[in-house]
């Protein structure tokens, strides 16, 4: 069975930028292989994780739309030819491999390529331990239940007010779409100061989370992230990478 890391919070936060730094601590742990999936249709997880992306799902799914309309695909069936599409754009890495929901090209519903990435991440994440799923905004990808269960459900947030309480709507919606988790972790991003904000407490004793990380503004990453540049890129003495080791340290043993 794969252990399934999935990463939520609202946008501009830094979902992806951590989704990359648990990759690549999972990585330093040896927990490998990895199935980094980015499930965001803005795709750019590649980037975070220095990796060049050949096609989406959303791509795969055009292109077989495309080959079966033209009568091009005889003896074979939609389904048949998607998983094979699906495998080639699977881009292979040392340690992980790397899956992208992308966007829908071309007319048709987005809840088919929905469908294709479920069907999909059932077979291929059979082959992996460890599966890191970077969502949207929100909840919608976990609630069309892409995986079926989450064993870590990660909530990132800002330090502000809204950015908390964002984490108290998303925790109630979670609920009530029934989005089965084992755990939850709160990470709380770009902390200006050393001390988790206020009203945080309060929010762990509702949600029942297990963890609570603060991560600080880091002036490294920022950089790393300006340029383009991958978060293995950062060394392992840096301070955001050693408090991701350390939530890591706490979630696995």
């Amino acid at each position: 069975m794969s252990y399934t890391i999935a990463i939520t919070g609202k946008g501009g936060v830094g979902k992806t930028t951590l989704a990359g730094l648990i990759i690549n601590r999972l990585i330093a742990r040896g927990c490998v292989p990895v199935l980094a999936v980015d499930a965001d249709p803005n795709t750019c997880l590649d980037t975070v994780l220095g990796v060049a992306l050949r096609q989406t799902i959303g791509g795969v799914r055009e292109e077989a739309r495309q080959i079966a309309g033209k009568g091009l695909s005889a003896g074979v069936s939609k389904q048949e030819l998607l998983e094979l599409k699906i495998s080639e754009s699977l881009v292979e890495g040392a340690d992980f491999d790397f899956l992208a929901m992308g966007r829908p090209e071309g007319p048709g519903c987005y809840c088919y390529a929905n469908n294709v990435l479920k069907h999909a991440l059932g077979e291929i994440a059979k082959n992996y331990p460890y599966v890191v799923l970077d969502n949207e905004a929100g909840l919608e990808n976990l609630s069309r239940r892409i995986v079926q269960k989450v064993d870590l459900l990660v909530m990132v947030a800002d330090p502000s007010r809204r950015g908390l309480e964002t984490v108290r709507r998303l925790y109630s919606l979670a609920r009530e779409m029934d989005i089965a988790f084992d755990r939850l972790a709160i990470v709380v991003n770009r902390l200006r100061q050393e001390s988790l904000p206020a009203g945080l407490d309060a929010i762990r004793a509702e949600t029942g989370a297990q963890f609570v990380v603060g991560l600080p503004d880091n002036a490294e990453a920022a950089d790393v992230a300006e340029r383009g540049g991958a978060v293995g890129e950062l060394p392992s003495d840096n301070e955001l990478v050693r408090r991701v080791d350390g939530l890591l340290c706490k979630v696995l043993g």
